[in-house]
């Protein structure tokens, strides 16, 4: 045999030895999941205790589990298992998260969603001069419209959550726009007398203090700030139902 052959078929050999250890490495490296979201817990109801669903974005996500341990004994606190994304979403899957049982007290929200800029292929967050909202303030009326009314069919009381603000360098959104959107809820709410919590007065004055740098989300901290003042007013409505 040729040297040349020899060499090339005892490479080739090593090759082929060297991925075959590689995959088999591959394959048994233990696969790390996820943690789950206790937020998104499903929840066995306490008899007696009223029923309320939380239905938002990812800020909801962030408050739900304090919520949840603040209102403990005083009500069964559930939420919608997803993130509920902009209006478009929550037209299309608002039946479903309502599901067939009662509920005593609704909290909702929907805007940083329907703010945000897409590209024209559908890329996430780009910037406003590459893009489009995804919803825009006058369709995001119409389907706020849309589920208030669907939602006063529950016949639970309804809590209306504002839109938080958008910090200064924050990814694919404007500064202000939280103010636009939460303008044309309103409309909304007060046509169909909704309470409104103001979530967004909250938190502006504070935003340093409670917030992520340059980002729409919360510190952990601040997202218990959040909790306070949904316990706040959800306990409010609560002792109205009772008296």
């Amino acid at each position: 045999m040729p040297k040349f052959v020899f060499f090339a078929s005892v490479i080739l050999l090593v090759l082929q030895n060297s991925a075959g250890f590689a995959g088999a490495a591959q394959s048994d490296e233990p696969t790390r999941k996820r943690k789950p979201n206790p937020a998104m817990a499903k929840i066995d109801d306490k008899p007696g205790l009223p029923r309320v669903l939380l239905i938002g974005d990812s800020i909801s996500i962030g408050y739900t589990v304090p919520v949840r341990q603040m209102l403990e004994g005083k009500a069964n606190v559930h939420r919608a298992l997803t993130n509920c994304g902009p209006t478009i979403k929550g037209v299309k899957e608002l039946d479903s998260w309502l599901g067939d049982e009662p509920w005593d007290i609704i909290h909702f929200n929907f805007g940083l969603h329907d703010l945000k800029y897409m590209g024209p292929n559908g890329e996430n967050l780009v910037s406003p001069d590459q893009g489009h909202q995804q919803v825009s303030i006058e369709d995001y009326e119409i389907n706020l419209q849309t589920m208030v009314k669907r939602l006063k069919m529950t016949g639970a009381t309804l809590i209306w959550r504002n839109t938080t603000p958008v910090p200064p360098g924050a990814k694919g959104r404007v500064v202000g726009d939280s103010k636009k959107y939460n303008e044309a809820a309103e409309r909304v709410m007060k046509e169909h007398g909704v309470s409104i919590q103001d979530m967004y007065g909250f938190v502006y004055p504070q935003m340093d203090k409670i917030m992520l740098k340059a980002n729409v989300h919360f510190t952990p901290e601040g997202s218990r700030e959040l909790a306070k003042t949904v316990v706040e007013v959800i306990s409010a409505r609560l002792k109205k139902k009772a008296d």
